[in-house]
């Protein structure tokens, strides 16, 4: 086997390791896996992204699987929707507390992988997130990751012979400070 088969057989198991865990807070919560990861998207990004359409797009299902997801969590009082003024047939997705409880137990989720990484040398770490962002990034050009917020796709990012820009922020990037779901992202257009 090559090297990149490996790569890619490593990165298989770590996927598999995610759903696990994730599998395991479903079980605790009574919630299926793609509510849990409704709620923790819906709770650590902005309003304008938690609404059906972009949480489709955001996990790669369909509109139908996340209205459905939404409807349940409505009805468990985990979520609440607000009307657009603009649009009255659209709405965004907020916390309630009894859903921030449930956040409260499950955003622990992925404790095991984090205590795993925390015993590698930082170089090691720094190369790793180098080679991740580089292959999201990749694969979002070839429209196979629907959604990236990360810097290198965004307007206010300048790579200037392999120096990192944030114009936004008026700072010079690390390999470490470039953001993979970053909150302020636009979209570069050119």
């Amino acid at each position: 086997m090559d090297l990149n088969q490996k790569i890619l057989y490593g990165l298989e198991r770590l996927t598999d390791a995610y759903k696990t865990l994730i599998w395991e807070k479903a079980k605790i919560t009574g919630l299926s896996p793609i509510q849990i990861q409704i709620l923790l998207f819906i709770n650590s990004h902005k309003s304008a992204l938690s609404n059906v359409s972009h949480l489709a797009m955001e996990f790669s299902v369909t509109k139908p699987t996340i209205s459905d997801a939404v409807r349940v969590l409505v009805n468990k009082e985990l979520l609440r929707k607000e009307l657009l003024p603009e649009d009255t047939r659209s709405y965004n997705l907020y916390i309630t507390p009894k859903g921030q409880d449930v956040i409260n137990q499950i955003s622990e989720y992925n404790t095991p992988i984090q205590a795993a990484l925390e015993d590698s040398p930082n170089e090691q770490l720094v190369n790793l997130y180098s080679s991740l962002t580089d292959l999201i990034f990749k694969l979002n050009a070839q429209g196979i990751i629907k959604v990236q917020r990360m810097c290198f796709g965004c307007r206010f990012y300048i790579n200037n012979n392999g120096q990192h820009y944030c114009n936004l922020l008026n700072i010079s990037l690390t390999e470490t400070d470039i953001r993979l779901d970053c909150n302020e992202f636009e979209e570069h257009t050119s």
